[in-house]
């Protein structure tokens, strides 16, 4: 059975249900984003959303990614670094029960924390502290690390450390495994954009954007930033919300679309697709089947609070996933 192993930002989520979209404008956050910031910023927000409905979850884009290829079954790890504190262990212990191989480092800082503000409409906005997730060096990142796995799976949040970055793709690739890139945030998408289309260039067999990190990437719409991504690695997807996905591979292309779902919460819709295609592709389906798959457990994430799912959601997934 294939193993997959994801490198980020270890982070601990505080899901916010905002009743209107004043905190956004009072914290000067652009909605939709998401925002690095220091301990003091978000311990204000923290402090001023304290009112609202909220909710604490284990986070960060590859640690979801890797929860959700966990729930499906697959052997998996995680490569991050908590500070020794309450949020560390919490982050620690949850990797742990969900049978995920925890390969993380201690830090003297504390944990990193990202405030998801979930508006209305459910599109949400992070601020964040990575806090101790952001000290992972490139001497972290060894040969032994790789052992036994097959997919390699990065967030795009990470690549303001070139070096690290750098460094892992490379080690991975040396050691067999394909590497999986997910943008991640537009945002960061231009502030590293030369670095991103080298390392993907060079290391990136699978690439997932959404339509907003696909433009920032080629300065072109869903359909021909997709093209042009292809033309970089071997599998590229462009997710295009409610109109579903675009997957190209060589000159293969194929467009998927979503199942219904009452929309109450997009964090981590990117991320389970992102687990779905994955699993896809480590049972060797087509690339379209895989889209699917990634579709049905978006469309579920979508209908909770945060990234996680509850036993009996699962087991709704797992059926639906059969009867493709």
């Amino acid at each position: 059975m294939k193993k997959i192993l994801g490198m980020g930002n270890a982070l601990v989520d505080i899901m916010t249900v905002l009743p209107n979209e004043k905190t956004l404008s009072e914290f000067n956050l652009p909605k939709g984003s998401m925002q690095l910031s220091d301990n003091e910023s978000v311990s204000k927000l923290i402090e001023y959303t304290s009112k609202f409905e909220n909710k604490l979850t284990s986070g960060g884009s590859a640690a979801n990614t890797i929860h959700g290829v966990a729930r499906l079954g697959l052997p998996a790890g995680f490569i991050g670094k908590v500070g020794n504190d309450s949020h560390g262990n919490f982050f620690s212990e949850d990797l742990v029960s969900s049978k995920i191989e925890p390969k993380l480092s201690i830090s003297k800082t504390g944990s990193g924390v990202a405030v998801a503000l979930v508006s209305p409409d459910s599109e949400r906005t992070f601020l964040v502290s990575l806090g101790a997730a952001v000290e992972l060096v490139p001497e972290d990142i060894t040969d032994a690390i790789f052992e036994g796995y097959d997919i390699f799976h990065i967030e795009g949040y990470l690549v303001q450390n070139h070096e690290l970055i750098e460094k892992a793709v490379r080690v991975a690739k040396q050691n067999g495994l394909k590497v999986s890139l997910d943008l991640a945030s537009y945002n960061v998408v231009e502030d590293n954009l030369d670095f991103l289309k080298s390392i993907i260039e060079k290391y990136v067999d699978i690439v997932f954007a959404n339509e907003e990190e696909s433009k920032a990437f080629t300065g072109l719409d869903p359909e021909e930033s997709l093209n042009k991504i292809a033309d970089s690695c071997e599998i590229a997807i462009v997710k295009i919300g409610k109109n579903g996905s675009l997957i190209k591979t060589g000159d293969k292309s194929f467009r998927v679309g979503v199942i219904e779902a009452k929309s109450i919460d997009t964090t981590g819709a990117g991320d389970m697709y992102a687990s779905g295609f994955i699993y896809g592709l480590t049972q060797n389906y087509s690339l379209d089947k895989c889209g699917k798959i990634g579709a049905i457990i978006s469309g579920n994430v979508i209908e909770v609070i945060g990234a996680k799912m509850s036993d009996e959601r699962w087991t709704k997934i797992h059926k639906l996933i059969a009867e493709l």
